[in-house]
């Protein structure tokens, strides 16, 4: 599921789309100023990140989707706590406690969304060519 050569390894691997060997961000951990900053273009296979002005704005829309499926999980994760006995919960009489629960959650989570969400969208539109990448590449580009 997670091996190389599928989309799902690029995606949360944090790796480019097309060889799978570079990486999409400069610094592996996701939190602070450096976690959110991507290369230019792969280290390997020299696809670029950079596509063209706005093309990661459609990531909001995949950051969309993930943020409510955490608030889901929360919901979830709630009710279930109060059917194991954990915690008493009711989404109407504790709806504050749903929200600080869910908001806490969302931002602690914010930047592996955002990294996440960034590593959908471009492998959205970038095919895997394997091994082969960077000997294209190196035929195109003279060096």
């Amino acid at each position: 599921m997670l091996s190389k050569g599928s989309k799902l390894y690029a995606i949360f691997n944090a790796r480019c789309p097309r060889c799978q060997e570079g990486s999409l961000f400069k610094n592996k951990n996701p939190y602070g100023a450096a976690g959110m900053k991507m290369h230019e273009e792969c280290s390997h296979c020299g696809e670029s990140f950079k596509r063209e002005p706005g093309f990661y704005f459609g990531a909001a829309y995949v950051s969309y989707g993930l943020t409510v499926a955490l608030w889901v999980a929360v919901f979830v994760a709630l009710t279930c706590f109060d059917w194991w006995g954990l915690i008493t919960f009711s989404f109407f009489e504790d709806s504050l406690t749903f929200f600080l629960s869910g908001l806490i959650t969302l931002v602690l989570a914010l930047p592996v969304l955002y990294r996440l969400s960034r590593s959908i969208w471009i492998a959205m539109f970038v095919k895997y060519e394997g091994p082969e990448a960077e000997k294209k590449t190196s035929l195109q580009r003279p060096e």
